[in-house]
This record gives structure tokens, sequence and C-alpha cells, in this order.
């Protein structure tokens, strides 16, 4: 499970939540280089933003598996009037709150994201019983899955992500994955 590539809110630094801004150019080149070093899979699967639906849709091409199947509870978090906001707009209105971790009281759990996306992954491992699925979903949606399978609270750059397993309706996380350079997360999401 990895994060999609550079979105066009990536590259302005604005939280983009459940907001559906595009790739770059830069964004659909880190996917065609992902999809070259990725082996083969048994389904791939994807975010409905279209940032998540176009990178695997890229993947997926260039390893031959389509098409993607597309689940909305692979969705990012939705952090509500935070969405479209840079880190320096939000510490103007909401002074300290990211670095306390807090979110405005619109925006979703962290353990509604977990538990969203692990059903998703439930379902999906259901559809082809046993096999590797490669699934691109957003960095805050894997951070909050892994945390929620009390992995270590890690942010995710773009084609960054985790492995997880699936056996029956129990979920573990594994290593983390890198397929690009592993250059750090930044921290929009």
């Amino acid at each position: 499970m990895v994060r999609h590539g550079q979105s066009e809110w990536n590259a302005l630094g604005k939280w983009q939540g459940q907001e559906d801004p595009p790739l770059t150019e830069l964004g659909v080149d880190q996917a065609l280089r992902a999809g070259q070093v990725l082996g083969s899979f048994d389904l791939i699967a994807s975010s409905d933003l279209q940032r998540a639906a176009i990178t695997a849709t890229v993947i997926g091409e260039l390893i031959g598996i389509g098409p993607v199947h597309v689940d909305d509870r692979l969705r990012e978090t939705f952090v509500g009037p935070w969405q479209g906001l840079t880190r320096h707009q939000i510490e103007a209105q909401w002074p300290g709150w990211i670095k306390d971790g807090r979110r405005p009281p619109e925006a979703e759990t962290e353990t509604d994201v977990a538990i969203r996306a692990h059903a998703a992954l439930i379902d999906l491992a259901t559809v082809i019983g046993s096999g590797e699925i490669f699934v691109v979903s957003h960095g805050g949606t894997i951070r909050a899955l892994k945390r929620h399978l009390g992995g270590s609270d890690e942010r995710f750059g773009n084609l960054e992500g985790s492995w997880f397993t699936v056996q029956g309706s129990k979920i573990s996380y594994g290593e983390s994955a890198y397929l690009l350079d592993h250059t750090g997360a930044d921290e929009t999401l």
C-alpha cells in the first residue's frame, strides 16, 4: 500500500484531505518510475480520488494489470476547513494545533480512517482469495492504519508506504516500502 504520486497541492504545500487536485507532471513521472521497479500483482486497487486512481492506472498499465479496483474507503483523512490550506495558514488560524496533534472538530479521526481502510483491505483480500494486491492510497490513510495496528508513527512521501498482510479478518503491518529514492515525506495531506 503506497501513497500516490505528487499532486498539484503537494507541490504548493497545501493540505489535501479529501479534496481532489490532479497529479503534476512529476507525479505522473513518479508513477511511471515506480511501475518500472515493481513485479507482478494479482490485483491493483486505489482510492477514488484522482491523485491515487491515476497513479494506480499508470502503474497498472506498466505492470500489465487492471482495471483498477476503486474503493472510496481508501481515501485520505477528511480534515474539514484545513483542506486547501498551507501549514502556515493553518498555524495562523489554529496556533499550535498541528504541533499538538489536534484537528478541527469536523475532521475525521485517525481511528475512523484506520477502521475504513482496514475493512477495505479485508474486502480486497476476499476478492482475490490469496495473492498480492498493489494499493495506491494516501499518506494519512496508510499512517493511520499502520499506527492502529501498533506500528510506528511514520510519514510517507510520494510512492512510499508499507506492506500489509491480510489473514482472514486480521491485518498486520510489515516493512516500509520505498518505490523511488527515499528522500523523506512532505507534511501535506
